[in-house]
């Protein structure tokens, strides 16, 4: 003979009912984790004994956060029945993109580090090879960036030498220039000066009308140096 449905009521005896809370809350939390960890869903579980006594589970790190997706969800449903079907599209895209919002940002803290706990021993590989891809991305581009600047560099210190080399040249050059000139034979130097020429009217002993002896000067004549430098 098979078992009959048994009847629930509500148990008189307040002993047994309290020993009978304490056991089915302690299964009813057991079943909330399970579900959370086979299905990865987020449960979040509020019971208040006879006294007002609060027991709550949430399987995310604050209740908080649970609560707060559940009176959005329940905001857009009450949206969805009033029959304001362009609101409630409109806010049914909102709640989507919320949900990646928050998607993104659990990525987010998962890429440094945080709110590593709930992830399952694959996740925590998919993270590691994702952050080993990136970590290699941002090697690749910060190599590329420092041949860029050292090329850079290179460029400046070739057109600097250049630069040096140019000027010292030039320097040579004066200097050269003024040596040269600082050796000048003496006959060419000669060749510049001014000296008194003899004229017939000075040998003759000829004088102006006012009794001075007329002067002139004049370039000695190139053929005349030779005499002079003996």
């Amino acid at each position: 003979m098979g078992r009959g449905r048994v009847q629930l009521k509500q148990i008189e005896n307040k002993i047994s009912r309290q020993v009978t809370f304490s056991k089915r809350r302690t299964g009813l939390r057991k079943k909330a984790h399970e579900i959370s960890v086979l299905c990865d869903a987020q449960v979040a579980l509020i019971v208040l004994n006879a006294k007002g006594k609060l027991f709550d589970y949430s399987s995310e790190s604050s209740m908080e956060n649970v609560l707060e997706r559940y009176e959005r969800h329940a905001h857009i449903g009450q949206l969805v029945e009033d029959g304001d079907e362009s609101q409630g599209n409109w806010s049914l895209q909102c709640f989507k993109l919320t949900g990646k919002v928050e998607v993104l940002e659990k990525n987010l803290r998962n890429f440094v580090g945080q709110d590593l706990d709930p992830l399952s021993l694959r996740e925590l590989q998919s993270l590691e090879h994702q952050l080993d891809t990136a970590i290699k991305r941002i090697r690749t581009r910060k190599n590329q960036v420092m041949n860029e600047s050292i090329s850079d560099l290179q460029k400046k210190a070739k057109q600097l030498q250049e630069q040096n080399g140019t000027l010292t040249k030039k320097i040579k050059d004066k200097g050269k220039a003024v040596a040269e000139r600082s050796q000048c034979p003496p006959q060419l130097q000669l060749h510049h000066r001014l000296v008194p020429s003899l004229t017939p009217a000075q040998n003759s002993g000829e004088v102006d009308e006012g009794g001075a002896i007329p002067s002139t000067t004049t370039l000695i004549p190139p053929w005349m140096l030779h005499q002079f430098a003996r």
